[in-house]
């Protein structure tokens, strides 16, 4: 949609005459050795995805995002239709596993679903349509250095679960809550600059140990709930769907099958009610990088041995492509001026689901906002102008691989080259400090006080 058409339906919709025609076209793609069950070391792991984006470079797109501590690349496999570039409502997923690099089962699940996705495009509709309507980002290991160094698997504490400098990742970004000041690794650096470079939705970080899909925040304050024992981001609704669309497809996350027993409902936790975490990834992706993520928990023994390899794959499989799919809920769309310039970097909120770091367009002017169905309104906030208000209504139904398509066309003359210096992004600070000096702020909002009420109440 480069001159503001809907991309999004021009890439789904071909026609049935250019869908049944990829379909025979998939018949003569060339097909990867089969993907065996059994843990991948960095040597291996590469080889497959070398293979991988060779075998399929139409719609792949193989590429390191920087190195770990001992020189190991951050591998990333893209897969779409435009697998080297952003394309106008094309919405961007990722999936990252093996931050904790003993929790091994996740780094499986993603080469396997890379070779399900790539060998299926043209054969499957269901992978056809999702491969021509998203860009699937898939890092199967961010700390390959703590993978290769587990000598004698364990399912409760292996060496590698820290970097090579012995940091745990996933205490290692900056926090929202409380000062993590902590020296921040390779791996971790290349994870935050990566955020910066693309115009992610929705994300999974896959972790071992438990069974359970766990959703923000993992830390928090009084102002978002914790004084009742868990902190709830304005979007908690979106999030408990999410964190049940995985858990739900899996039969032994739904019914916690581990043996310690935790007390997830169906499947799903909030973080913080769990234990609380500063430093982590999936917070920092949804207040700095205005994506969506949630943690799963996949395995309750970390490690566990390649014989039970098929069965993770056969329980999780659905859930992973299930999952992918929920970036297409809500809306989406470009905010214009009266010349039907592109805006960027323009504020574009729901009202009552504000974000302490306002989500804001990207250098196409788009937005993105993962709503379920019912009537919103969104805010388009410009430096020196009035709020913009739209009234949507997201329906029951998603739209065959696509939110809601909405543009904004705002009431102002030429481009507003001043909007990225006048309002710069939201530093990377305990942002949510600033609201425990005020005794308003630390009290739950109405909204908040209601859904926390029923939690309380129904949970």
């Amino acid at each position: 949609m480069e001159g503001g058409g809907d991309v999004g339906r021009g890439w789904v919709g071909y026609g049935k005459n250019m869908d049944c025609a990829r379909l025979w076209l998939g018949l003569l793609m060339p097909a990867v050795a089969a993907l065996d069950f059994s843990y991948h070391h960095q040597p291996e792991m590469e080889a497959f995805l070398k293979n991988v984006a060779q075998n399929y470079s139409s719609i792949t797109h193989l590429h390191s995002i920087g190195k770990s501590v001992q020189g190991r690349n951050l591998w990333v496999l893209v897969v779409g239709r435009s697998p080297r570039e952003h394309r106008i409502g094309i919405p961007e997923f990722k999936y990252v596993a093996n931050m904790h690099g003993d929790e091994a089962v996740g780094r499986e699940l993603l080469l396997h679903l890379i070779e399900y996705l790539v060998t299926r495009d043209g054969r499957d509709p269901e992978i056809t349509n999702l491969i021509n309507s998203t860009r699937i980002h898939i890092m199967p290991s961010m700390n390959p250095d703590g993978f290769e160094a587990v000598v004698k698997p364990d399912c409760f504490y292996n060496d590698g679960r820290d970097n090579s400098n012995l940091y745990d990742l996933n205490r290692n970004f900056p926090d929202a809550f409380e000062l993590n000041n902590v020296t921040r690794q390779p791996e971790t650096v290349a994870v935050m600059k990566w955020l910066t470079t693309e115009t992610f939705v929705l994300s999974a970080n896959l972790h071992g140990g438990a069974l359970v899909a766990s959703y923000p925040f993992d830390n928090g304050v009084p102002a978002t709930g914790t004084l009742y024992s868990r902190s709830l981001t304005p979007d908690d609704d979106v999030f408990q769907y999410l964190a049940n669309t995985y858990a739900s497809r899996n039969p032994d996350m739904k019914r916690n099958s581990c043996r310690i027993k935790t007390g997830f409902s169906n499947g799903i936790v909030n973080g913080y009610s769990w234990y609380p975490l500063k430093g982590g990834m999936q917070d920092y992706n949804y207040i700095w990088a205005q994506c969506f993520e949630i943690t799963l928990e996949l395995s309750c023994c970390k490690y566990p041995r390649k014989e039970k390899l098929p069965s993770f794959w056969k329980d999780n499989k659905d859930s992973l492509i299930e999952y992918i799919k929920q970036v297409h809920i809500g809306v989406k769309g470009q905010v214009f001026d009266q010349n039907e310039t592109p805006l960027s970097n323009v504020t574009v909120e729901v009202q009552d689901r504000k974000h302490i770091c306002p989500y804001r367009t990207n250098k196409f002017g788009e937005y993105y906002l993962l709503l379920l169905p019912g009537s919103y309104v969104i805010e388009v906030t410009v430096p020196g102008h009035d709020p913009h208000l739209t009234k949507v209504t997201i329906p029951p139904k998603s739209q065959n691989f696509s939110a809601l398509k909405k543009d904004i066309l705002l009431p102002f003359r030429g481009q507003l080259d001043h909007i990225t210096e006048s309002n710069p992004l939201c530093p990377r600070i305990p942002l949510y400090s600033e609201l425990q000096g005020h005794s308003a702020a630390t009290k739950p909002s109405l909204f908040l006080f209601l859904v926390i009420l029923f939690h309380i109440l129904f949970k």
